[in-house]
């Protein structure tokens, strides 16, 4: 299962509250004060790491709930403070915070047997604050729900746009950040003693944690993207370079989420990250095939390799499939057109794709076109030094 998108709910520890004591001991008339300090709570903070490719982690466990800080005690002693929840995510990750929900308001007014306040109905909060409001009147009573402030969902059912503040892009391996700050402790009475006030009867009590819900989306970072139509030899490319293995059939939609592959240069011991996004077609910015949700995927590629299908598999022309990338493309995100390109002629060991090609560099002079042929490994050799020296282009700059 491929997750790239999912909503949290995080919720940092409490801290735990100061103690009330004084010194009792054999001897020792008023030994004063000696309430201990709480503990801080634990906070919960994301890690970026290279191990990871996708969220399921956090499909399974969407509640990231950090513990509580201990009391303090008595004979001085602090409470232990809580431990902190390291979750850790793949590189590449954003993090939406949410806007909250309004607290809820209660009024105590009757009027007239209603419950009315200047012709609005009263409101009162349930048990659990952020669980919805209970609307009583008549003597009876009811939830109420705002279906307008619900977000809705597309006709696919699936998540929609993240809509809240970024507050976090995760992209190097090791990176920190706390998504939600724990509470202080509370001081103990041993802290408020003084000449005039020397034997105080209160203590602090913890502060609350942070919390709040969160969308983390991801966002592959790779070096090189691979676009194109389905059936156009993505997955063949990207095993013909590197140890990935996608499953490769003669259907379209065989790529249902993305690939990653590492092309290795054995010389120097270079490295390259590419990504097999699911093939686009007409449409695919508008919520239409597969490729709507995975645009995303490529918008941290150095560089976008325009794979087309020379020989016209499908009964389509290479050049419109050519023109009709680069709207889906623009439509989607104006800066993945400004993005360095490699256009690659695949299938060239069919007959009808020398035809095809000639016609596509007349009507498109200024393009310079590779061709490759990734089932019978033609040109790959320097399809890789091609991208290699892209890659290293854009680095010096």
């Amino acid at each position: 299962m491929f997750i790239d998108e999912i909503k949290v709910y995080a919720k940092a520890g409490h801290g735990g509250p100061g103690c009330v004591a004084f010194h009792r001991e054999a001897y020792i008339t008023k030994g004063g004060p000696s309430g201990g300090n709480g503990g801080r709570g634990g906070s919960v903070i994301l890690q970026a790491d290279h191990d990871l490719n996708n969220l399921i982690q956090q499909y399974y466990v969407p509640r990231l709930i950090a513990p509580d800080g201990e009391g303090g005690m008595g004979k001085g002693m602090d409470g232990h403070a809580g431990k902190d929840l390291i979750v850790k995510v793949p590189c590449g990750t954003l993090v939406w915070r949410l806007p909250s929900a309004p607290k809820p308001v209660a009024e105590d007014e009757e009027d007239d047997g209603e419950l009315e306040t200047e012709g609005k109905p009263t409101f009162f909060p349930t048990a659990i604050s952020k669980r919805g409001l209970i609307r009583s009147a008549t003597g009876t009573r009811a939830q109420e729900i705002d279906l307008s402030q619900e977000p809705e969902e597309s006709s696919d059912g699936k998540m929609p746009a993240p809509q809240g503040e970024l507050v976090a892009d995760l992209t190097e391996n090791g990176q920190q950040f706390v998504l939600c700050k724990a509470g202080r402790g509370g001081l103990g009475n041993r802290n408020f003693a003084t000449s005039r006030h020397q034997t105080p009867r209160f203590a602090q009590p913890g502060e609350d944690g942070d919390e709040g819900e969160f969308i983390l989306e991801l966002r592959i970072v790779a070096e090189v993207g691979l676009v194109g139509y389905p059936n156009a030899g993505k997955s063949t490319l990207l095993t013909a370079i590197s140890k990935a293995r996608p499953k490769i059939a003669a259907y379209p939609f065989t790529t249902l989420t993305p690939q990653i592959g590492i092309v290795e240069y054995p010389v120097d011991f270079k490295r390259l990250t590419v990504c097999d996004v699911p093939g686009l077609i007409e449409g695919a910015h508008n919520n239409v095939g597969l490729g709507h949700k995975f645009l995303r995927h490529i918008q941290r590629c150095k560089i976008l390799v325009l794979l087309l299908d020379m020989a016209g598999t499908d009964n389509r022309k290479p050049w419109d499939d050519y023109k009709q990338l680069l709207r889906e493309l623009e439509l989607y995100d104006p800066a993945l057109v400004k993005k360095p390109r490699l256009v690659v002629a695949n299938k060239i060991d069919e007959a009808v794709a020398e035809e095809y090609l000639k016609q596509f560099k007349k009507k498109f002079k200024k393009v310079s076109v590779l061709p490759i042929s990734a089932a019978f490994d033609h040109g790959m050799e320097k399809f890789r030094q091609t991208i290699r020296e892209k890659v290293e282009e854009l680095s010096k700059e």
